[in-house]
């Protein structure tokens, strides 16, 4: 898989791709992941890509040309599965929809900031966009790094034990059951015995049963869309 990531700080990126399970999987050549600085693409020897929004109103917007430039460039070389706009007001992100981004070969991450993107872009290159939540970040930067390690995370080889991704929460809408390990006693607290009893069946019981009622508890919502 590749992933390309179009932002004016990209900076912002690089502690999050250079450590753990992202930093193993590029070393691995599971992922390539390379960052576009929105500025080489600027029309001026100041690298302006923001300007005031049409209509008045406070804060800046991200300029068409330099975006319209930079993904020029980068479709020409390659196609894209999906051209990803990050923002507050795009679609949420869920485990489906991670699970299915997982299995593309191309994705072009466009990063906002300040007040955003001017509309055109979005109208004319953006397939697909996506929130991490619904609050404002300073940037699309940090969610685009989420919605990258979420996805790579799924991949093939990535993780130690290639099971444990599926038995994530919210990948069968349940959330995860409590985990334990030692010591099997702490501070007079006893790990529940059926995980030490031996019995597969029993203990795959019990964490759907735990589950399944951590989940009504806590996210109900959860199951109603199940």
């Amino acid at each position: 898989m590749r992933i390309d990531i179009v932002t004016v700080l990209p900076e912002l990126l690089e502690s999050p791709f250079s450590a753990s399970i992202m930093q193993r999987a590029i070393d691995k050549g599971l992922v390539e992941v390379h960052f576009h600085q929105l500025r080489d693409y600027a029309a001026n020897a100041y690298k302006q890509v923001d300007d005031y929004p049409f209509g008045g109103g406070a804060g800046m917007v991200l300029m068409a040309e330099p975006i319209d430039k930079c993904l020029t460039e980068l479709t020409a070389q390659r196609s894209y599965d999906e051209i990803i706009y990050m923002t507050p007001d795009g679609e949420p992100l869920r485990q489906p929809l991670v699970n299915r981004l997982s299995l593309t070969e191309n994705l072009l991450i466009l990063c906002g900031h300040y007040k955003g993107v001017d509309q055109r872009i979005r109208d004319l290159w953006v397939t697909r966009e996506i929130s991490i939540g619904d609050y404002v970040l300073s940037g699309g930067e940090l969610g685009a790094a989420v919605l990258s390690d979420a996805i790579v995370r799924l991949l093939p080889g990535v993780l130690g034990d290639e099971t444990s991704a599926l038995t994530d929460t919210f990948q069968d809408n349940l959330l995860a059951p409590p985990v334990y390990t030692r010591p099997r006693v702490f501070k007079g607290m006893e790990v529940p015995p059926v995980l030490t009893s031996g019995h597969a069946a029993k203990i795959d019981a019990w964490r759907e049963q735990q589950a399944f009622d951590r989940t009504r508890e806590r996210r109900p919502d959860l199951l109603d869309e199940a």
